[in-house]
């Protein structure tokens, strides 16, 4: 199964969303539990996050395949539509 790698700040209300999303996900369909998801705060870890190509976030890669970076005009539908569509790669 391959990883998935989202990039957030920690109080980005976009991020909230993303994280609300994933756990709601999660709670739907058992599948996505067994994903691997690891979740990186940009500001702590600026070294990591340079590596990456993408400027908003909560930006989510599969890999080093960038699958979703939120748009200042997404709201929690979009986030969450996108965030199950990588949910899904991943399984």
């Amino acid at each position: 199964m391959a990883k998935i790698t989202i990039f957030y700040l920690e109080h980005c209300p976009y991020c909230r969303n993303a994280q609300k999303a994933v756990t709601a996900l999660k709670a739907e369909n058992a599948a996505f539990n067994a994903v691997d998801i690891e979740w990186i705060e940009e500001s702590r870890q600026p070294d990591v996050a340079g590596k990456f190509d993408y400027y908003y976030v909560p930006a989510i890669f599969l890999d080093a395949e960038k699958l979703y970076e939120c748009s200042p005009a997404d709201d929690y539908e979009a986030i969450r539509k996108n965030i199950k569509a990588a949910l899904e790669r991943a399984v």
